[in-house]
């Protein structure tokens, strides 16, 4: 297969989570991740984005050629729309409760937490990563957005691992929701 732009954009991955690991700032670059697949399906009807140019996606694409995929197919419940649709509120649940601690922060409510949450439960001190620079509103919703970005990463190469390399894709929230657009448009996927 002839390698193209974009099965280099795991790339972006490894840049995303390396520099939000030094600087968690970096982290609102992941609102690209949002943005875009969105403005790809309300704008032009179809999933290219998903299909072509998203990073998570071209990062299990080349581990899974790397030989880290079992390659087994998935269970008939994951590709289901009742889990899709589940995990897809779930996950939006997810982000509004990021943007909730963030106005909690920016009201002077709370303080800020200096913390990356995996799977919403585990917390790790990560105070390292940011200088003060800005204020604890701004910081505090890149903590939370870089934890929502990490956590569905790991979620992401777990499915990898244990099934084919893009099993991710069938229950990707954001894939779910730009598939809802196209559907809403009138549109079919663009393969």
């Amino acid at each position: 297969m002839k390698k193209r732009w974009y099965h280099y954009l795991w790339i972006w991955s490894l840049l995303y989570f390396g520099m939000g690991f030094f600087n968690i700032l970096f982290a609102w670059l992941g609102l690209v991740s949002f943005a875009l697949p969105l403005i790809m399906a309300i704008g032009f009807g179809h999933k290219g984005f998903c299909n072509r140019y998203c990073d998570r996606g071209q990062t299990l694409r080349a581990l899974g050629q790397l030989g880290f995929s079992r390659r087994r197919d998935m269970p008939e419940w994951m590709k289901g729309r009742a889990f899709r649709y589940g995990f897809m509120t779930f996950f939006f649940g997810m982000f509004g409760s990021v943007l909730y601690t963030t106005w909690l922060v920016y009201s002077g409510a709370e303080s800020l937490q200096q913390v990356v949450s995996l799977f919403w439960t585990f917390h790790f001190p990560w105070e390292w990563a940011y200088s003060g620079a800005v204020s604890p509103w701004t910081a505090q919703f890149a903590f939370g957005l870089y934890s929502l970005m990490l956590t569905s990463e790991v979620i992401a190469l777990l499915t990898m691992l244990l099934f084919r390399p893009r099993s991710w894709c069938v229950y990707c929230p954001m894939g779910t929701l730009t598939q809802l657009i196209c559907e809403a448009k009138g549109n079919k996927q663009e393969s």
